[in-house]
């Protein structure tokens, strides 16, 4: 695995919310053990409309600095995709393996010919994003690259975020038709999670990544899915590892899930599968956690209607003051609170416009891991907190 160098720390500014994170990674690994982290949906290009940039060296020195091993393919690239899958194949071996690529490819422009010419020369799965690209999963070039994965082994990784029709059914009649390719659907699988859960413990070639951040939809996926079609994921840079893993790894002990889970999920898993081995089973599903505090439920509710607001373009100052007021420091989840604040405190250090190639301000992430404490009160909270 590759060292971070002297040259690469130097020229790297580390993310605030990492520099945070580090601590309540701590805490976490207190409950779990150590962690190999492995990141299963990270990101770089210069070229996406959505104006977020992340130059390879990025790249490179946040999973350096967090520790950890990544999966990495271009973000959207209008011209096409042979230059940016070359550039992902440098991207492997600079870091000796520690950040390791699949090919992204568009089923509207030459995919399977793309897709054979990359797996020839070593990429380890391919990436579709049906909502850039505007391709549905029944499309006979899909299935075309799904006969492909299967015959190489590979999985296939798959954007599932917002208004995306029937990808969750299209992509589960391709599972039952191909039980040797594995796909994993991207972003909590948020277009479909409400009814795709019941259908995951019969589909095990399916799995879902973390790549999100409403708690709502957290509970959801640790609660429902099964803990081993579970992999975690920061999507990097819209994401960071450390604080991706040190606050959406505490659903998880929320709902109960024990070391070896834990740590199947933070890539021991994704690793297994990248090895073409046959996939943990880690039991059923571990069912809900028990019912929410109506005081830190407050919290959760204003500080998801900030971010809400802020990913609107929005003022989300107002709903952060009521979060503020919601937090009671006399009752019984007052050290939670206390670190709420602490974050949200952090947030107003750091506000500001978002960062050259970021489309968040800093301040967005600190909220983002204050609303995961809230709706995880008193779990894996830091000694000094």
């Amino acid at each position: 695995m590759a060292e971070a160098t002297e040259e690469t720390v130097a020229e790297f500014e580390v993310e605030p919310i990492e520099e945070e994170a580090r601590r309540w990674l701590d805490a976490v690994e207190a409950e779990t053990g150590p962690l190999a982290l492995f990141d299963t949906h990270t990101h770089f290009g210069r070229h996406d409309p959505d104006e977020f940039r992340q130059e390879p060296e990025q790249l490179i020195a946040t999973m350096e600095y967090a520790g950890a091993r990544a999966i990495t393919f271009p973000m959207h690239e209008p011209d096409g995709y042979r230059a940016a899958n070359d550039e992902a194949r440098e991207i492997e071996a600079r870091t000796g393996g520690r950040v390791v690529h699949f090919c992204r490819v568009n089923p509207h422009d030459g995919a399977l010919a793309e897709a054979e010419r990359c797996l020839d020369l070593g990429a380890h799965g391919i990436k579709l994003h049906p909502r850039a690209e505007q391709f549905a999963m029944s499309e006979t070039a899909v299935e075309d690259l799904t006969r492909l994965a299967e015959a190489r082994g590979v999985p296939i990784l798959i954007h599932a975020g917002r208004g995306i029709p029937a990808l969750g059914h299209d992509t589960v009649a391709l599972a039952e038709r191909y039980p040797g390719t594995r796909f994993i659907l991207a972003h909590a699988a948020v277009s479909d999670l409400a009814w795709l859960w019941r259908l995951m413990p019969e589909h095990p070639n399916l799995f879902v990544d973390t790549s999100w951040w409403n708690p709502a939809d957290f509970v959801a996926l640790y609660s429902l899915v099964p803990p081993g079609q579970i992999l975690w994921a920061s999507d990097n840079p819209y994401g960071q590892p450390l604080s991706a893993a040190a606050f959406q790894l505490r659903y998880a002990l929320l709902v109960g899930l024990g070391g070896d889970a834990i740590r199947a999920i933070a890539g021991g898993q994704i690793e297994r599968i990248l090895a073409g081995e046959e996939p943990l089973d880690l039991g059923p599903p571990a069912g809900p956690p028990g019912p929410q505090d109506p005081g830190m439920e407050r919290v959760v509710s204003h500080l998801t209607a900030s971010v809400g607001r802020a990913m609107a373009a929005g003022d989300p100052e107002e709903s952060i003051a009521l979060a503020r007021l919601a937090c009671d420091l006399d009752g019984p989840h007052a050290p939670t609170c206390r670190a709420i604040l602490h974050l949200l405190d952090l947030a107003d250090r750091h506000a500001g416009p978002p960062p050259p190639g970021r489309g968040f301000p800093r301040a967005a992430h600190f909220v983002i891991s204050a609303l995961a404490l809230a709706r995880t009160p008193g779990i894996a909270l830091p000694s000094e907190i």
